[in-house]
């Protein structure tokens, strides 16, 4: 089996040490003095050995320890070295810092029950107070090394789970910018579809109308609703440059559109869808004595613009009806239908982003929406397109003043 490669600073502690206790050996310098049983060239044993053990210390702290345990017990039956003592006592430290949890518990309370086990036994066998000082030594080259480790163990493990948990928070709050960023572009990509579409949509159709027809009032009167969706479209782009703008700008942020402009908003599609042979109804039926959330008058509104918008765009002749009730009662309900089928005139083309953003909105109020072909009213052949949108109704009312 090949041994782990010990660590550098591990590596320069074998080696100083080694280097000292060699060095006090050569000059006679003995913590034991010359009354030890064995001569002094066996003091050189446990140092070597426990210097060799060093070398261990990081990666097999445990075996080290216990290796540097039999060693050590061989010093006081020689004149002994003050080095080899503290080698040990570097040893404990180690076997708790760099050893497993289940090790790092254990040591500490067996060198405290031998230290404890040690100066009794003393005392009983000699009798006299001198005796505690080998208790003393004992616990501090096995005791006081484990328990300093003890410490310098929970506190790296404190700080380990402080860096984890700084990592986690940071993570999580990365998390969250993203998805702030995410939702944040999606609301934006809804507000640029429901400002802008409309307008484009009645541009594409009418320059189409005007580039096919050879008549000179079609063509004057096509290029009457092009100039003025034009003009609002250019009014609205600004619109929502101005809320993306810094406060501190030139440009201050308009009011958002509130259903009170649904008479104006159905008015341009007459105008807009004249041409292509549809006929719009608005039927308001709302609470006129409270006052709905800013969230969903705006969601309302956008609904009602984009579903208008695909009507024109690609509804046949037929009538457009748009219904707006309840608001006091717990919900708004919005229903918008139109003649299903492509008629033969002029169409814009579409990417399915209007139905995509008209859900969105009502999900984010956790409201319920469905789109889609339905039997007509009359349960005639004719099928007929049908948004539907109820959006809850779930903030604080005000009577309006």
């Amino acid at each position: 089996m090949t041994l782990p490669r010990p660590h550098r600073d591990d590596v320069l502690i074998a080696v100083v040490g080694l280097l000292g206790g060699l060095s006090l050996w050569s000059l006679g310098v003995h913590t034991n003095g010359p009354m030890a049983p064995l001569p002094s060239w066996v003091t050189l044993v446990p140092l070597v050995v426990i210097s060799v053990l060093e070398l261990l210390r990081r990666t097999m702290p445990r075996t080290a320890l216990l290796a540097g345990t039999a060693a050590v017990l061989l010093d006081p039956f020689t004149p002994g070295s003050v080095v080899t003592l503290l080698m040990f006592a570097d040893l404990a430290y180690a076997a708790v810092v760099y050893g497993t949890p289940a090790s790092a518990r254990r040591i500490p309370v067996v060198t405290g029950m031998i230290t404890i086990a040690v100066t009794i036994g003393f005392l009983a066998w000699l009798r006299e107070p001198a005796a505690l000082l080998i208790g003393m030594v004992t616990g501090l080259v096995s005791f006081g090394p484990a328990t300093t480790g003890a410490i310098v163990r929970n506190h790296r493990e404190a700080a380990n789970a402080a860096r984890l948990r700084a990592e986690q928070t940071a993570l999580l709050a990365e998390m969250d910018r993203t998805q702030a960023i995410v939702a944040e572009r999606a609301r934006m990509a809804r507000e640029l579809h429901d400002l802008v579409a409309g307008h484009l949509s009645a541009i594409a159709i009418h320059s189409t109308a005007a580039l096919s027809l050879d008549d000179r009032s079609t063509t004057r009167q096509a290029l009457t609703v092009i100039r003025e969706n034009s003009v609002e479209g250019l009014a609205e782009m600004r619109r929502l440059i101005g809320l993306l703008r810094d406060s501190s700008g030139d440009m201050q942020p308009a009011a958002a559109p509130t259903l009170a402009g649904l008479d104006a908003m159905v008015e341009q599609a007459r105008t807009n869808g004249g041409q292509s042979g549809l006929s719009f109804e608005l039927c308001d039926d709302r609470e006129r004595d409270t006052r709905l959330p800013a969230p969903v008058e705006l969601a309302a509104y956008r609904i009602v613009q984009e579903s208008l918008t695909n009507a024109i765009k690609h509804a046949e002749a037929g009538r457009v009806r748009v219904e707006v009730s309840g608001g006091a009662g717990g919900a708004l309900r919005v229903t918008v239908t139109s003649p299903f089928g492509r008629g033969p005139g002029p169409r814009a083309p579409g990417s399915g982003a209007g139905l995509v953003g008209m859900e969105e909105r009502v999900a984010l109020l956790d409201g319920t929406f469905e789109a889609g072909p339905v039997e007509g009213p009359d349960g005639g052949p004719d099928r007929i397109w049908r948004v539907r949108a109820v959006l809850p109704v779930t903030d604080d009312k005000e009577p309006s003043a």
